[in-house]
């Protein structure tokens, strides 16, 4: 019991991103008949051939109830679930001419479109949350610098810079690279010999603990 609740606290959401869509796309094919299965391929031709407008109104009809549900089991907003269909669909419309029935389902091919899509919308959520911590922070502090003396400026300066380095090294590597050489994220990963997404990953700790050290500062 231990091991699965550890293994379920460390799954990210890209991973169950891709567990439910596999579940969704295993019990459809399932579920099909072969009458059914020659059906999709017939509207996915049309689309990809004649760009059939009547085809894809009712290939969207036939997955827009189960996008949605996938939709609103990941992000848990109506929205959200409506624009992981929209764009999904989309897709379909857009790259129709690359599907190929010698190669898999139609339902295995929308799917992936649909997994894909999820993992574009959680990067772009993933992207708004750091900039709006960061700007929390960085925007505090200015607002504090505006309505002090000089004094004080230096003060504030000093301090943040001491919130920073409290920080452990890996994550103060990544602020003082971010926020005071001004390099890019893209920059830093090559300056410092580590993946994108580690510097991403350490910057959004570190932005959560600064947050968290200046909240106490206030209170």
């Amino acid at each position: 019991m231990i091991e699965k609740s550890r293994q379920q606290s460390t799954e990210t959401p890209q991973g169950s991103v891709m567990k439910d869509v596999a579940a969704t796309q295993t019990s459809e094919q399932r579920l099909l008949s072969p009458e059914q299965q020659a059906q999709l391929c017939d509207w996915m031709h049309r689309i990809a051939k004649q760009r059939d407008r009547k085809a894809f109104a009712c290939l969207f009809k036939w997955f827009a109830p189960k996008v949605l549900h996938l939709g609103r089991q990941r992000f848990g907003d109506a929205s959200q679930a409506q624009e992981l269909l929209q764009e999904s669909m989309a897709n379909v419309w857009r790259k129709a001419h690359l599907f190929n029935a010698e190669k898999g389902a139609v339902t295995t091919w929308i799917y992936t479109l649909v997994r894909n899509q999820s993992f574009d919308m959680l990067r772009k959520m993933q992207t708004n949350r750091e900039d709006n911590l960061s700007e929390d922070i960085w925007q505090q502090h200015s607002n504090e610098r505006d309505d002090s003396a000089e004094f004080s400026d230096h003060l504030l300066d000093r301090q943040l810079v001491e919130y920073v380095e409290k920080l452990p090294e890996e994550q103060k590597n990544v602020v003082k690279g971010i926020y005071f050489q001004e390099l890019s994220q893209e920059e830093l990963a090559n300056q410092l010999g580590i993946p994108l997404g580690t510097v991403k990953s350490r910057l959004r700790l570190a932005l959560g603990k600064l947050k968290a050290h200046m909240g106490e500062h206030h209170d």
